[in-house]
């Protein structure tokens, strides 16, 4: 993971603001009410040649409640993480107490530190602004506006001035990303938690805990992933709140940004309606997907159990047959070792490529044993299929009249395909061209 960068400092000085200002995109949540951001956020960017990873926490607040416990202690980890700190204060209140609580913690960490006084909309006269701040013992206080994107060249400046030189940028394409989606408080975070062996992600049993959609870099056995956790997609007459819209747009998002998608399940509920708009997301958008079953250690079982629960999803999400179906427990670590097995499978089935000769002949056998339709006196040619594109893998069939090409058939057609060379886990597209054309 490159290095890290961690935005810092008590609720309600701007951080997410100035974070989104510097990564050039409305990633982080930007709302007046304290503790919106609850969960660190992730998000690769640069300055001058330095490729570097900005992180943005929650505030430094040691409330009672047990978010904002939470929330305190995911900054903290971020601080510890970190390669450089940027501790932003707010202009117009001045040095408070809770400034005074921050600059103490961050100076036990031995980190170098930006100090950066935020809401300094008048560069000229900012100076009355921030001359309080050096009354933290950390260095000269740098002032902006993320809001009016003023200073921030200078706060780059200072940062890329702490990171290691010669960087190398590793690139996205590097990552397989992998989405994990399902509806509010069914062990989403608990899952990636499991993965990693540490409580990167906030877990309580109130639902709506994580409101953005949060990157975490893993590596295992040499592959590199980036597991996205997103926030549970909530039915629209139960949104109330603007900060739950943003959680959806950014679950949307995620899906479309992701390589494989990991629908989580409750065991205890089944699958709902809502759970299959979910991954009906994935499957429209052409990722490859996997259904996991949470929580399987919660409910009694006989011989039949795990039959009967297939059953009722296949039933449920007849479109989506090629998608595995997993039970675990992210409590207990049941199956969780078969995570990485079928994320791997599955993403290298949306990535295969079949030669055009090979295809071929699997086509000329199907139409063999199943000869194509006839209509209005005119039966289906296939004259021959290529594979243009993957992720998902994309066909061309190339006939003579596309409106002879039924769905039933083109179904038995992808069917072949599934048997002859596997897609697990992935859909197949089609495009149907007149051959002269």
């Amino acid at each position: 993971m490159k290095h890290l960068v961690a935005v810092v400092g008590r609720p309600n000085v701007g951080k997410s603001t100035l974070f989104n200002k510097i990564v050039g995109q409305r990633l982080s949540i930007e709302e007046d009410t304290p503790g919106v951001t609850r969960d660190r956020i992730y998000q690769n960017t640069w300055w001058r040649d330095y490729e570097f990873t900005l992180v943005d926490t929650g505030g430094l607040d040691r409330g009672n409640d047990i978010i904002l416990k939470q929330i305190y202690n995911q900054a903290k980890t971020a601080i510890e993480l970190a390669t450089v700190i940027v501790f932003v204060v707010d202009g117009k209140t001045g040095v408070v107490e809770g400034d005074i609580e921050v600059a103490s913690i961050l100076r036990k960490s031995k980190k170098p530190i930006v100090l950066v006084v935020n809401k300094v909309d008048n560069m000229r006269n900012g100076t009355a602004e921030i001359f309080d701040f050096y009354s933290l013992g950390l260095g000269d206080p740098i002032p902006v506006s993320a809001s009016q994107s003023l200073g921030t060249g200078d706060m780059l400046d200072e940062i890329v001035k702490h990171l290691p030189k010669d960087e190398k940028k590793e690139n996205e394409d590097d990552y397989i990303k992998v989405a994990i989606v399902g509806k509010p408080n069914v062990g989403k975070s608990s899952l990636i938690n499991r993965i990693l062996g540490h409580d990167r992600l906030i877990v309580s049993d109130i639902p709506g805990t994580t409101r953005d959609a949060i990157d975490t870099y893993f590596t295992s056995e040499d592959k590199k992933y980036i597991f996205i956790d997103t926030a549970g997609i909530r039915k629209k007459n139960k949104i109330k709140e603007n900060i739950e819209k943003y959680s959806i747009l950014r679950a949307v998002a995620a899906v479309e940004r992701c390589d494989v998608c990991i629908l989580i399940i409750s065991a205890e509920e089944g699958i709902t309606d809502q759970d299959a708009k979910i991954i009906g997301l994935a499957h429209e958008s052409g990722k490859a997907c996997i259904i996991a079953v949470n929580k399987w250690d919660a409910i009694e079982k006989d011989n039949n159990t795990m039959k009967d629960f297939t059953k009722q999803i296949e039933s449920r999400l007849s479109y989506m047959s090629y998608a595995p179906k997993i039970f675990i427990s992210a409590l207990t670590g049941q199956r969780i070792n078969t995570v990485f097995e079928h994320i791997n499978t599955v993403y290298d089935n949306a990535t295969k490529r079949v030669s055009t000769g090979l295809l071929n002949d699997v086509i000329i056998e199907a139409v063999a044993h199943n000869p194509t339709p006839y209509e209005k006196g005119r039966h289906l040619k296939i004259y021959y299929t290529t594979q243009v594109k993957t992720k998902p893998p994309t066909f061309v069939l190339f006939v003579n009249d596309p409106v002879l090409l039924h769905f039933s058939y083109r179904r038995y057609i992808e069917n072949q395909l599934r048997s002859a060379f596997g897609f697990s886990g992935t859909p197949i597209h089609f495009l149907v061209r007149q051959k002269n054309s």
